[in-house]
């Protein structure tokens, strides 16, 4: 899943390619991909794209007095930019192709999702905050006035684990399930742990992890295609997905805790005193 580093290029990469362009068509190929109808996609059609903006994982772009497009990638989702277009319009059919958006130029992008779960959403809407994923998100984590009380103060009630606590788009917007991981491991702390039971200390380490982890997610991301976001990120990654290598840190095998549509990875050296966590899964499978 696109989480906010790989959104936050998304947006650089769209701002310099869209930005002063008019959109001339808007071609939905999956019914499920479109979450409004009033207005409807067409009515972006003669508008020129003023900005690009995001908000937590979701990605706006703004037209001249017109509607926004506002969409979320979701966990199967991504945007293939295209310096020319195929001509004549996509046919639909069972292939990954969910909406294409085409400016005067030529060029354009689609929007894709794999897989048989289709939660890519695309909303036309004349104020970003209906949407109601963008209205209910918490603050942006790389915001000027997210400092570190800020980040005490929504913790300190929190009875939830870390990794959900910040997981919770209502939370802290922008962070999932790959960098909650990097976050963690960046502050030596256990994903299981209270988010109400940290010290002083605890949270200025992870508030310095958290910041630190997406600063430098963004900084690598900078510049590269959209087509290549996914690869840059999957490479920058010290835990997520490595589970049975080697900890870059300690060198202690990286390990696994399986929940029923996701999982999380950890070191137990660096993490959690060298103790392995309960993989609640497994253990109900080895009874």
């Amino acid at each position: 899943m696109p989480e906010l580093p790989e959104v936050e290029a998304l947006k650089d990469f769209l701002t310099e390619h869209l930005v002063g362009h008019e959109i001339v068509r808007v071609l939905p190929v999956a019914i499920s991909v479109l979450k409004t109808y009033d207005p409807p996609p067409t009515a972006l059609e003669g508008h020129e794209v003023v900005a690009v903006h995001r908000y937590g994982k979701f990605l706006d772009v703004e037209t001249d007095g017109g509607p926004h497009f506002v969409t979320h990638l979701a966990r199967a989702g991504w945007l293939h930019w295209k310096d020319r277009l195929p001509d004549g319009p996509p046919r639909p059919g069972k292939g990954p192709l969910a909406l294409r958006v085409a400016l005067e130029t030529g060029e354009g992008f689609d929007l894709t999702e794999a897989g048989t779960q289709k939660r890519l959403a695309v909303y036309v809407v004349t104020d970003p905050q209906s949407v109601p994923g963008v209205a209910r998100l918490g603050p942006d984590p790389l915001a000027d006035d997210f400092d570190e009380p800020r980040f005490a103060g929504l913790l300190k009630d929190e009875r939830r684990q870390l990794k959900g606590a910040l997981r919770d788009q209502t939370l802290i917007a922008g962070v999932g399930n790959a960098y909650s991981d990097e976050i963690l491991h960046a502050a030596k702390t256990s994903p299981f742990k209270l988010a109400a039971s940290l010290t002083p200390a605890e949270t200025h380490t992870l508030y310095t992890a958290l910041r630190t982890t997406l600063l430098d997610a963004i900084e690598r991301s900078r510049g590269v295609a959209a087509g290549r976001l996914k690869a840059e990120k999957k490479s920058g990654l010290r835990v997520h997905g490595r589970t049975g290598q080697p900890c870059p840190v300690c060198g202690d095998t990286i390990r696994e805790v399986s929940f029923s549509d996701s999982s999380l990875q950890y070191c137990p050296t660096c993490q959690t005193g060298g103790k392995p966590l309960a993989d609640r899964r497994m253990s109900r499978l080895l009874r």
